[in-house]
């Protein structure tokens, strides 16, 4: 049996995206039949299944765990945030450094001649990757795992921010690129967009797409009051954050409803999780046809009406290009209801579901997006088990596909 280390920065599903595929890809290593230990730094104590998990002990012993403290306390005396003056001498705050020595001393400690060693994160602070850097004697053995583009300003426009110590950051991650043997990524287009930066990636890279990750085969969940099993339902899981607008979409469905008599009556769409950005406009548009949570709802939950809703929906930012696989994917496809992309035409997503695909269009295409909307929803009335039917996509986020992948390696 081959062994598997995998230092995790959150195996909490419930506080991110990141999360929740890190804890998919566990999973699933461990259902086809690896040994998997997990190092985690979630801050409480989690089980996984048929994995062995360690909780990381943060050092509160050490020069940054004092400089990061005093930094909180002078910031809440003073008023005054230092955090981008900080990052822009040293590249990252004393809490990233005092985590990732936390991080590297426990993979030191319980190391003990695995097969492979898999860094996962979450957002955009890569600390089991920092960490693993501190430890050479480990690099052959290394997966990098990239989830997204880093630093910050490798994003695709319109994202646009540059980060305070960019050149550290940008420094840091060459040395991943350099020292780890292998690295991974969730989409072919993330791996091209990253090695166009940093080239190693080029000749390490291997396709890791997100996993699906299903709890209900565990435990009932409650339908939920706001979810009506009879009516034409599509749905929108996830963050709507700055940059994934949904106004074109809800315009959309309000045209679609206007030019389809009676479908106010049998129509509902979801839009499930947070949206600070845009908040003000949701809570103008909530109404007997649209309903928003608010807020981040459970993991169990929102898999569950992936399931039982009419069309699922992946968003994405107004651009030329998406190189991201988006987290929900793979579960939309284990769903197996049709799927609504509204994303640019350079798309990892689209890529996946084919130049033919028949529901796709930009954010921001209200008649096109009503159009695809109609043809959803007759579509509907006349086969209400309507499916996406894409077995050759099943396979591509299935174990087959991932243990070919892990077997290659080791």
């Amino acid at each position: 049996m081959k062994n598997i280390l995998i230092i995790s920065e959150s195996i909490d599903i419930d506080d991110s995206s990141g999360s929740k595929v890190n804890v998919a890809l566990i999973l699933n290593l461990a259902t086809l039949g690896y040994d998997v230990k997990v190092l985690h730094y979630s801050r409480k104590d989690i089980k996984l299944d048929g994995v062995t998990c360690v909780s990381i002990p943060e050092i509160k012993f050490s020069i940054n765990y004092f400089l990061s403290r005093f930094q909180r306390v002078f910031q809440r005396v003073t008023k005054k945030n230092v955090s981008k003056f900080l990052e822009r001498n040293f590249g990252h705050s004393f809490t990233f450094f005092n985590d990732a020595k936390s991080i590297s001393k426990s993979i030191d400690k319980h190391y003990s001649n695995q097969d492979l060693i898999i860094t996962l994160s979450k957002g955009a602070s890569f600390r089991p990757h920092y960490a693993m850097l501190s430890l050479p004697r480990l690099h052959s053995k290394w997966m990098a795992y990239v989830h997204d583009p880093y630093p910050f300003h490798y994003y695709p426009r319109p994202y646009n921010w540059v980060e305070s110590g960019y050149q550290f950051k940008e420094g840091f991650f060459r040395e991943v690129s350099e020292k780890a043997k292998y690295s991974a990524f969730p989409s072919v287009m993330l791996k091209d967009w990253m090695g166009s930066y940093y080239f190693n990636f080029n000749k390490t890279g291997v396709i890791i797409p997100h996993q699906n990750l299903s709890f209900n085969k565990r435990q009932e969940v409650d339908i939920p009051d706001y979810f009506n099993i009879e009516k034409f339902n599509l749905l929108h899981a996830g963050n709507l954050m700055s940059k994934r607008d949904p106004r074109g979409l809800v315009d959309g469905f309000n045209k679609f409803l206007e030019n389809n008599k009676g479908a106010e009556l049998s129509a509902q769409l979801l839009l499930i999780g947070g949206a600070d950005y845009h908040k003000e406009y949701l809570n103008s548009v909530i109404g007997d046809q649209i309903y928003w949570s608010g807020k981040n709802v459970e993991y169990k939950e929102v898999e569950m009406l992936q399931k039982m809703v009419s069309v699922n929906i992946i968003l994405e930012a107004k651009s030329e290009i998406s190189p991201f696989l988006p987290g929900k994917f793979p579960n939309c496809i284990l769903a197996n209801k049709p799927i609504l992309l509204l994303g640019p035409h350079y798309s990892e997503t689209k890529r996946l579901l084919g130049d033919d695909y028949a529901y796709i269009a930009e954010i921001d295409d209200v008649d096109l997006i009503c159009s695809q909307i109609t043809k959803l929803y007759i579509n509907w009335k006349s086969n209400n088990n309507a499916s996406l039917d894409r077995p050759d996509l099943q396979d591509y986020v299935g174990l087959a596909f991932l243990k070919n992948t892990i077997d290659n390696l080791i």
